[in-house]
This record gives C-alpha cells, sequence and structure tokens, in this order.
C-alpha cells in the first residue's frame, strides 16, 4: 500500500510539472508567447511498443485545424492604415517605418485569406496523418474504411482533406468517407446554455478578465517607440488597441509562410504579459476553471460520447478503422480537460497564476489533436487495450493502469462514460 501511495504521488507531482510553465520558459522560446496561435511543433515522440501480442486495430482522433491567417483581413489592414497614415504625417520614427514595411509583406501574403488554412496548416495535417500511418500500419492495410467529419468551417475542411489527401497517397486502396455537414455539429462543436452564460458580456467573468487585461496591457513604450509625433498620437492612436493589433500580427506571424517576425518591438516582459491576457481568457471560458463549476467541460461530453459509442462499433463490427474529426481550438480545450490528460484540466482561481496551472500552447496549438488507439491480441478473452496522445506524444489519464501508456478499455470505457453522464 505505501508503495503504491508513493507511486502515486510520483506520478501527481508528473502531471503537476506538465501543467505548469515560468516566465523564463516562455521568453526562452517566444513564439509560445502566441498562445493558440502557436504552430505546432515539429518534433517527434517516442512511440511505446504494444504488449507482446497486441496489434493495432481502430483510431478515434478529434483534431484542430491547422496553422491560419487571422480571422479577418481587417486584422492587419486597421494597423497596416494607421502606419501608413503616420508615414504620410511623418509621424513615424525609423523602426516604426520599418515595421510598416515588414507588415506590408504580412498583408500582400494574407490578403483575401482572413481565417483561412495557411499552406503550414496543410502541411502540419499531412506530417500527423504521414505520422500515423507509419506508426499504426495494421490499421491502415488493404481496403480498411475510414470516416472523416469536419465543422462547417472551411479552414477544418480543408484540414480534413489535407489529412485524407495524405492518407490516400500511403494507401490508395482506402476507402475514407468525408463529411462536413450539419449533422456532425452537435458534437464536433458544441457548448452548453450554461457555458455561453457564463461567457456572456453581461457576466461577472467579462470584468475580471478586462480588469486583468487592462493591468497587464502597457503600450506606451511601443507607441513611442513606433510613432514620433505625440501630436498625431494623440489624434489618431488608442495605444491600447494598437498594442494588441501588433500582437496578434506578431502571433500569428509564425503561422505564415513568409513568418517576418514583430517580436523584436516589443520588451519580452510584455510578450509575457499579452500572453497572460490570452492564456487567461481562454482558460476561464474553456477550461476547468473552478468557478464555472465543470460548465465547460459539459460542452465536450457529446463529443466524449461520440467516442466511446465509435470505439464500440469498431471493437464488435469491426468496419471502420478510423475514425477522424476536425474542428476547433474552443473544443480541443474543454475535450482534454475532460479527458484528464496531463496538464489539461489544472484548477486554479487567481488570474495572475493562471499561467502555472494551465497553458493554452501546450494543450491546444494549431493543429493540436488527440488520438485514441485501440489494440487486440489474437489471445480469447484477452483484453482491448487503449492508449491515448495528446498532440501525438503519450499521455496519462486519471484511470488505474500497470502498463502505461497502455490501459485496459473496459476500465477506460466505464470510468469515461461515468463522466458523460453526470
Amino acid at each position: 500500500m505505501r508503495l503504491r501511495f508513493i507511486a502515486g504521488l510520483i506520478l501527481v507531482s508528473c502531471v503537476s510539472a506538465v501543467a505548469q510553465t515560468t516566465r523564463e520558459e516562455m521568453i526562452s522560446d517566444l513564439d509560445k508567447t502566441a498562445g493558440v496561435y502557436y504552430a505546432y511543433p515539429s518534433e517527434t515522440a517516442d512511440n511505446t511498443p504494444a504488449p507482446k501480442g497486441y496489434k493495432p486495430f481502430y483510431i478515434g482522433h478529434y483534431g484542430r485545424h491547422g496553422s491560419r491567417y487571422l480571422i479577418s483581413d481587417k486584422d492587419y489592414l486597421w494597423v497596416s492604415d494607421l502606419l501608413h497614415k503616420a508615414n504620410d504625417a511623418d509621424a513615424l520614427t525609423p523602426l516604426g517605418k520599418n515595421v510598416m514595411i515588414r507588415l506590408d509583406s504580412v498583408v500582400e501574403e494574407a490578403a483575401g485569406r482572413g481565417g483561412d488554412l495557411s499552406p503550414l496548416g496543410v502541411r502540419q495535417h499531412k506530417g500527423i496523418a504521414e505520422r500515423m500511418f507509419r506508426n499504426y500500419p495494421e490499421v491502415f492495410k488493404g481496403d480498411k474504411k475510414i470516416s472523416a467529419r469536419s465543422t462547417l468551417v472551411v479552414r477544418c475542411v480543408l484540414s480534413m482533406a489535407s489529412f485524407c489527401e495524405k492518407l490516400k497517397e500511403c494507401n490508395p486502396a482506402l476507402d475514407i468517407t468525408r463529411e462536413s455537414s450539419q449533422r456532425y455539429m452537435p458534437y464536433l462543436c458544441y457548448s452548453t446554455p450554461e457555458s455561453n452564460k457564463f461567457n456572456s458580456s453581461k457576466e461577472w467573468l467579462h470584468e475580471v478578465l478586462r480588469k486583468f487585461k487592462q493591468s497587464h496591457t502597457n503600450p506606451d513604450r511601443l507607441t513611442a517607440s513606433i510613432f514620433s509625433d505625440p501630436e498625431f498620437v494623440e489624434r489618431y492612436v488608442v495605444p491600447f488597441d494598437f498594442m494588441w493589433g501588433m500582437y496578434w500580427i506578431a502571433a500569428d506571424a509564425q503561422n505564415t509562410e513568409n513568418q517576418i517576425s514583430f517580436y523584436d518591438i516589443f520588451e519580452p516582459q510584455e510578450l509575457f504579459d499579452l500572453w497572460q491576457c490570452f492564456n487567461a481568457e481562454f482558460y476561464a471560458r474553456h477550461a476547468d476553471y473552478p468557478p464555472a463549476e465543470s460548465k465547460h467541460l459539459d460542452n465536450a461530453k457529446p463529443l466524449l460520447r461520440n467516442f466511446i459509442e465509435s470505439a464500440e462499433a469498431a471493437i464488435n463490427r469491426t468496419e471502420e478503422a478510423v475514425t477522424l474529426r476536425f474542428g476547433h481550438d474552443g473544443n480541443v480545450v474543454p475535450f482534454v480537460a475532460l479527458l484528464g490528460f496531463d496538464g489539461c484540466d489544472g484548477a486554479e482561481e487567481n488570474p495572475d497564476n493562471f499561467y502555472k496551472a494551465w497553458c493554452d500552447w501546450r494543450v491546444s496549438p494549431m493543429c493540436a489533436n488527440i488520438q485514441m488507439i485501440l489494440f487486440r491480441s489474437d489471445k480469447k478473452d484477452s483484453d482491448i487495450l487503449v492508449k491515448f496522445l495528446h498532440n501525438e506524444k503519450e499521455t496519462h489519464i486519471p484511470v488505474s493502469t500497470d502498463i502505461w501508456p497502455y490501459y485496459r478499455w473496459n476500465d477506460v470505457k466505464e470510468y469515461y462514460k461515468l463522466k458523460v453522464t453526470k
């Protein structure tokens, strides 16, 4: 008993370490200050071999769309127009002129592509598909049936298309059905009225986050480094808005083809503070924020129910080898919290400490994905085993096992069935 208790403490300690980040870690890699705009990390993870005699036969998947441009062309243009107006008025510093020229290149690439999947996003999904095929070849043999479902948003549809295209390149015989339909939205992209009400601008959370953002946004130094004429600033610039406009552009630049950096116009502490605001917003509105009383996790219950039902169908009928689903960060965040993945269900009430318990770029970078792989043995009456991957890395779930990263399916199924019925 004592050994099991100590092992449990070690496990909790490891999971807590995954959940946290530090200012030093963020400053050492400024791309992480982009939060959910963080481009999917390209490094591969170890794939622990299955227990002897076990082979994979089914994969359940949910993936966020890949890297994209900012949601609207206006997100680039209003900043660009302001800089050009200042330039015409001879109100830019040398740095300001340089930023204007850099931004012109970004505007040219992003023109007409607001919210669209970027070429990097296409490559990300093809890479994940290829690694999935390579790591679990038994699942993709012959003319196996694969279903792919996407939300109605074009960047998700194109993410699905990229993923499926790569699988077909790996094995042209695969039988893949692809759909984007309102029919699947009740589990691909769902939120409860209670969660929506909690997040409403009329509720107290809105004011808490507004004040946190206000206290962590200090634009005067940045504004003075870009604009040389105080009178122009007084008449035409809202420093708070300008700083945030430049932050969004800097954050998303890593998802474009040119990848022109704007981090140099910020102090490291400024980026860290802005990221804290972004992280706080996502945590409080989508994750297991204690005052929300699990309202956000309820958003993911239909998706978890679909995962269980699809896996059970594959176990009993073996018709469908892979179930692919494509959606958004706002769906990934509550789903992995409900699943109890490492570092995804941290609980913290103080906005100043949110980042110590939960990090958006770890949980849902661009192209974030969840994979649930089922394994069976040829031996009669052997258990079905399952393991979970979060962004292609093996992860723990709150279910007992003596063969980690593998779990017994019946244990997992019963644990999660209780989750979706509460």
